[in-house]
């Protein structure tokens, strides 16, 4: 009898709505904790979680059983849920809609790992819109300006 095998990397990025930086570090520790809990339950196998004030990357493989718009929105929606119950940030919290999703093979996973942890350190230098346009042309995802995230810099 056949089974079936895959290892498929996905690194996902998204945003605060409004961009506002409200995940300070000891929120965001939270944040990624629980985001790791969500995903082993959604039956995936976490490899790094990070971000910065007001975006997450998630990077992990993703099992062939769950598509990943399904598992970008139930991360999201679950964790903006926890952190509203729990009075987490003032007022309500939101995530923007949408996402990036970018597939990497086995050979740039440390790559990946080391980038997504070291979130702070990287955004001295850049905003999360230089970062995420970087991307996008990166991998050569055709977009329109008016489809990308909300951006107030």
């Amino acid at each position: 009898m056949a089974n079936t095998y895959t290892q498929i990397n996905v690194h996902v990025v998204f945003a605060v709505k409004g961009r506002e930086n409200v995940i300070h570090k000891e929120l965001m520790d939270l944040v990624c904790k629980y985001m790791h809990g969500i995903l082993v339950n959604l039956k995936q196998f976490p490899l790094a979680i990070g971000g910065y004030e007001n975006h997450v990357h998630l990077f992990f493989e993703q099992h062939p059983d769950t598509t990943l718009s399904d598992i970008v929105e139930k991360t999201k929606s679950n964790v903006s849920k926890w952190i509203n119950e729990n009075k987490m940030v003032m007022g309500h919290f939101e995530w923007q809609r949408g996402y990036g999703g970018f597939s990497y093979s086995r050979s740039q996973r440390n790559d990946v790992i080391h980038y997504i942890m070291n979130q702070e350190n990287h955004h001295k230098g850049k905003t999360f819109r230089e970062e995420y346009m970087d991307m996008l042309n990166k991998f050569e995802i055709a977009f329109d300006d008016k489809y990308v995230f909300e951006f107030y810099e």
